[in-house]
């Protein structure tokens, strides 16, 4: 057991929302860290944060009600039991202050992510639980979408490769990013619709016939964005 697990026991067995000297925090420790971790995190799901999925079942009501606080909205899939952030929408059309930042997926991160929802939807429909992807296979697709006026056969692929580690930072490949199969995130159907989908695929439709085409989709389109803070210490 890691000291912090160790930690976070201890202080889930306090009664008191009072947890340091000072605190005017109305939340328990259990739901104080399910809001950090939605905050941290692109997602949450039952797969990989099992903890604080339960808390945000149990208290869905008043999570959503902290992050209305920061203009940020709770979205929430039960069926796959995934969890995620997105900015509110004003309804006069303002906007509102944004803890979120938008950074463009690259085409070979974007042409990743229509793969995986593609597999995923196929293993599901088959029955699998559980849907796995090789690397290699990865790669392979994505180098079958290179324009034909491609000559860098080398830089491609290296840009392959780092897609392929820039969604498993995401979250929505389920592994370390040197290994070579990775199980895919239930996470990627809920945050990536179908009329999502069709816009990027129209999109790498283009590109394949444009040069330079570097950026296609906006992350806050696929799931709500990533805290301002791009540190590591903010990931998990």
């Amino acid at each position: 057991m890691s000291i912090d697990t160790e930690v976070d026991d201890e202080l889930l067995d306090q009664d008191s929302v009072s947890l340091f000297e000072g605190d005017e925090g109305g939340l328990e420790y259990a739901q104080r860290h399910a809001l950090v971790t939605l905050l941290k995190q692109r997602f949450i799901s039952a797969r990989t944060h099992p903890r604080d999925w339960q808390v945000l079942v149990e208290h869905e009501r008043v999570l959503r009600s902290r992050l209305n606080d920061l203009f940020l909205d709770l979205a929430v899939d039960r069926t796959r039991e995934v969890a995620w952030k997105r900015q509110a929408t004003s309804e006069t059309g303002s906007r509102f202050p944004t803890l979120l930042y938008d950074v463009a997926w690259s085409r070979e991160e974007t042409v990743v992510l229509v793969h995986l929802r593609d597999r995923l939807r196929a293993g599901l429909a088959t029955g699998d639980t559980r849907v796995f992807i090789d690397r290699e296979d990865i790669v392979e697709y994505v180098a079958s979408f290179r324009p034909g006026h491609a000559t860098d056969e080398a830089g491609d692929e290296k840009r392959a490769r780092n897609a392929v580690v820039s969604i498993v930072k995401a979250g929505l490949l389920i592994g370390n990013a040197a290994d070579d199969r990775y199980e895919i995130s239930e996470a990627v159907e809920p945050l990536l619709p179908l009329e999502l989908l069709r816009e990027l695929l129209d999109a790498l439709q283009r590109a394949n016939g444009v040069e330079d085409t570097d950026e296609l989709a906006e992350p806050s389109a696929l799931f709500g964005d990533g805290p301002v803070q791009t540190d590591e210490a903010m990931e998990e």
